[in-house]
């Protein structure tokens, strides 16, 4: 189950880390064209969330690789699920269905990592 867990920070920390990254420090205009939802949200917001994500990739590997403060990355795994929950309210919103599934998918390897982390299987 440890090697699971692994893979699953592994996947979304890199996931949250092309995200994080992309909505951090590309233009508007850019991420309107990528991100239809970007439209919707100051660029401020944007930025925000894209920052959460970068910190949350991090929360994810760092932590638990280092053996510094490893009870940041489950704590990261919550933050990265209640993120996919909000974003699972704006893709409801704006009816993107397809959206929705990845943030399904991502917000249930999230809840699986912090479970897994908190639980049967600590670093």
């Amino acid at each position: 189950m440890n090697v699971l867990l692994w893979i699953l920070q592994i996947l979304l920390a890199l996931a949250f880390f092309a995200a994080g990254g992309l909505k951090a420090t590309q233009p508007k205009d850019k991420l309107e064209e990528k991100l239809s939802w970007t439209e919707d949200f100051p660029l401020w917001f944007v930025r925000a969330i894209g920052y959460v994500e970068l910190l949350g990739a991090a929360g994810l590997i760092l932590p638990a690789a280092t053996g510094i403060l490893p009870v940041l990355t489950p704590v990261a795994a919550v933050g990265l699920a209640l993120t996919m929950l909000g974003a699972m309210v704006v893709h409801i919103r704006r009816k993107e269905p397809g959206m929705l599934v990845l943030n399904i998918v991502l917000c249930a390897m999230a809840v699986v990592v912090a479970w897994g982390r908190f639980g049967p299987h600590p670093l």
